[in-house]
């Protein structure tokens, strides 16, 4: 039943109805009369978000002479390096193994957390035997990827998953390309041939926080970025564990997702994007080698490279006004960035699941 507000829950509305008024007539540049709205609090606050685009620039302009400055690389090779469950860090795009599926890709090396996300999942993959012609995969929240075109070149059977066109978050995602509304949305022209990727790609629309049963028998699974998004921690951990249930004994399953390194007390949780603790990955590795599959080692080095060390903030490229993104977006590189005040970067996690 409808709770009618009290006294005092009005007061509390109106005072802070009051405040927020008060506050966003102080921090306003002009009084409305076009001359500068001089107070205490606008000294302070007007200036605020130049820095963050001064910080921001400078970050990117370095992130960008770094890839620039790195040796040019031919003759590389897939090899095995024993990939550990770990964070993003800037030694491992500046290594081989990342070059040589950067190179596969058509990508070329810049500092960037999502490429690491590719080049990861590749990695992980290889070291398992899964990039041949035979093997099956499951993609879940693929969007736009280029990992299924590239698996599908090598004879690999992908099924591309993503959320039902109804659904009002795969609305959100459409508009920054990050949704798969049709199969075409997975095809990289550069990667595959037309034949081959209608031969070893299918889609179905799939809700990740009800993997259905009949999924079954896949070599590997995996997603990017995409479980922070289910609604919860708790959402999350659950579909990496029921992101199990498809495979065959013995699959494997590699899920990147936000790692809030600095932060051990508070996190984000029951919001739009969930990030995860250090102990969220310590309990899912216990609890799941308990259950008898492989959890590859846990590594929380966030590296001391100058991109490990670069925090970007807010605002990120697609919310930047329209002259900035004309005149200054030459790339966004960032390892490590803030999301509503919280350091984060990217985790990866590679499970084997019991045989």
């Amino acid at each position: 039943m409808f709770k009618k507000p009290t006294v005092t829950e009005d007061i509390r509305a109106f005072v802070e109805r009051t405040a927020e008024y008060l506050f966003d007539n102080r921090i306003r540049l002009t009084r409305g009369t076009g001359q500068p709205n001089i107070n205490p609090m606008w000294a302070k606050t007007k200036d605020i978000e130049f820095l963050h685009y001064n910080i921001k620039n400078m970050g990117y302009a370095l992130a960008r002479k770094l890839a620039a400055d790195l040796p040019l690389r031919t003759g590389l090779s897939a090899h095995h390096v024993g990939l550990e469950s770990k964070a993003s860090t800037q030694t491992d795009l500046e290594s081989d193994w990342a070059a040589y599926w950067a190179g596969r890709l058509q990508i070329p090396i810049f500092f960037h957390r999502k490429l690491w996300e590719f080049v990861y999942v590749l990695q992980a993959l290889h070291e398992h035997g899964m990039i041949q012609p035979g093997k099956r995969g499951l993609g879940f929240g693929c969007g736009e990827e280029p990992i299924p075109s590239f698996l599908a070149s090598e004879g690999v059977d992908v099924l591309v998953t993503d959320l039902p066109p109804d659904n009002e978050a795969a609305k959100v995602w459409s508009k920054t390309n990050e949704y798969a509304a049709s199969i075409e949305k997975a095809f990289r022209a550069e990667l595959v041939k037309r034949e081959a990727f209608e031969r070893h790609i299918s889609l179905r629309y799939v809700d990740m926080n009800a993997i259905p049963d009949d999924l079954t028998g896949f070599d590997f699974t995996w997603s990017i970025c995409a479980l922070e998004h289910l609604g919860s921690l708790r959402h999350g951990i659950d579909f990496i564990e029921n992101s199990l249930k498809p495979l065959r004994a013995g699959g494997i399953a590699v899920h990147t997702t936000e790692f809030n390194f600095m932060n051990d007390g508070e996190t984000l949780d029951n919001w739009g994007t969930v990030l995860y603790q250090r102990k969220h990955f310590e309990d899912l590795a216990a609890h799941l080698t308990a259950q008898g599959h492989k959890v590859r080692p846990l590594n929380f080095d966030i590296g001391k490279a100058p991109m490990d060390q670069f925090i970007d903030i807010p605002p990120y490229v697609n919310d930047w006004p329209e002259v900035l993104t004309q005149c200054w977006t030459d790339g966004a590189p960032h390892m490590k960035l803030s999301i509503d005040g919280f350091a984060s970067t990217c985790f990866g996690l590679i499970i084997e699941k019991a045989a």
